[in-house]
């Protein structure tokens, strides 16, 4: 098959990896590509260029710091971006599209493709997104849900097709039979405020093991504010990992605390950690008690320190070969990735001549309230 995967374009699709959708954008197009499929990935300038990369725009989280006159750029260079790729897809000979972009254009625009898409639901609903999805009348296109939460969450707004549970690289997370002996309890993530690294900080000084940190300072202000001050000897933030050091680092711990202060969609770090044989214990949000059970994994109050510090005591005890037989069952990439072959050959079964006419492309759906200055140095810059 000939796919093509329209990333999101905040960050580069390359390691070290910001988040969960850079990560599993990477996997599904490596992988799919060493199974022999054509695979293009329509992503920002700096994403790994193996991957059959064309750049369709530089990265937006790094423009969008700042003014409200910087956050307005950014805007419009991710519009002009997706705008000109949904017109460009109209003239390629692309068997099939994956739309991971989280963006409100390439689902508004999904009938002017003369390809079936399929859409995956990353995130629960926000403004945008949800006005795109509610705006779609493509038959071609289905949409997915990583988890049974988040098609829940998206329930109101259209049904879901079909749920394709995540999934991590098993190899590239190695089982590790033994803690350290070191003895220590790991976090890692996006540092920004909804991931809850404070908390995380608190309750590893109440179960009495230092922890160690991993991953990008994504928001200084909070970074400065509330996880700097609680740095010191027993919680040493590492920096921003690479896969292999990564790995290394999660398979070392005694356990994981995983504290989302939002509906995780899907929790791709709970996976990795299961995957190194390392215990989970974790606010009960989102997908989070889909993957866990009690074999595995402690789920804890939401928000709350204490229920999270006897969470993660409890999971100390919990045996880390059931922790890595759940990841295998519930986690695999393969999986993943032959249940996504399945459903690109049935919607390309499915789908339906395009139909002919010029409506998409006057399609604009710029705000009027967002300054044409703006615009104008997003397009030129």
């Amino acid at each position: 098959m000939q796919i093509g995967i329209i990333a999101h374009l905040k960050h580069p699709i390359a390691e070290p990896f910001a988040g969960g959708l850079e990560m599993h954008t990477h996997l599904l197009a490596r992988s799919l590509r060493e199974r022999g499929h054509g695979v293009t990935v329509f992503a920002s300038s700096k994403s790994e260029a193996s991957l059959g990369l064309e750049a369709i725009c530089t990265e937006t989280a790094i423009a969008s710091v700042g003014t409200a006159e910087a956050t307005d750029i950014a805007f419009f260079k991710e519009h002009h971006a997706y705008l000109s790729l949904m017109n460009d897809l109209r003239h390629r000979d692309f068997d099939i599209i994956h739309n991971n972009s989280l963006h409100y254009l390439p689902v508004s625009m999904a009938d002017s493709l003369p390809m079936p898409m399929v859409t995956t639901l990353h995130t629960p609903p926000f403004c945008w997104l949800e006005s795109g999805i509610r705006l779609c009348t493509a038959q071609n296109n289905a949409f997915i849900g990583v988890s049974q939460s988040v098609a829940d969450l998206w329930s109101h707004v259209r049904p879901i097709d079909e749920v394709i549970l995540n999934g991590i690289d098993l190899n590239g997370f190695a089982f590790h039979a033994e803690a350290d002996p070191e003895g220590y309890l790991v976090w890692y993530g996006r540092i920004v405020p909804e991931k809850g690294l404070h908390l995380a900080i608190e309750a590893a000084r109440r179960i009495g093991l230092p922890l160690k940190i991993a991953g990008p300072i994504l928001d200084e202000a909070y970074f400065e504010a509330k996880i700097a001050p609680a740095l010191g000897v027993n919680a040493v933030h590492v920096g921003h990992l690479d896969h292999r050091d990564l790995s290394r680092l999660v398979g070392g711990a005694r356990a994981f605390l995983c504290t989302p202060m939002w509906d995780e969609p899907y929790g791709l770090v709970v996976a990795e950690a299961l995957a190194c044989g390392v215990p989970v214990a974790a606010f009960a949000r989102g997908a989070i008690p889909e993957i866990l059970d009690a074999t595995c994994g402690v789920l804890a109050t939401p928000d709350n320190v204490g229920s999270l510090a006897r969470a993660g005591l409890r999971a100390l005890s919990l045996d880390r070969r059931a922790c890595r037989a759940r990841a295998v069952r519930m986690c695999n990439a393969e999986r993943m990735v032959d249940d996504y072959e399945a459903l690109y050959q049935r919607q390309i079964g499915l789908a339906e001549p395009k139909r002919r006419g010029d409506s998409a492309a006057s399609l604009q759906l710029v705000p009027s309230s967002r300054p044409l200055a703006a615009m104008s140095r997003a397009l030129n810059g």
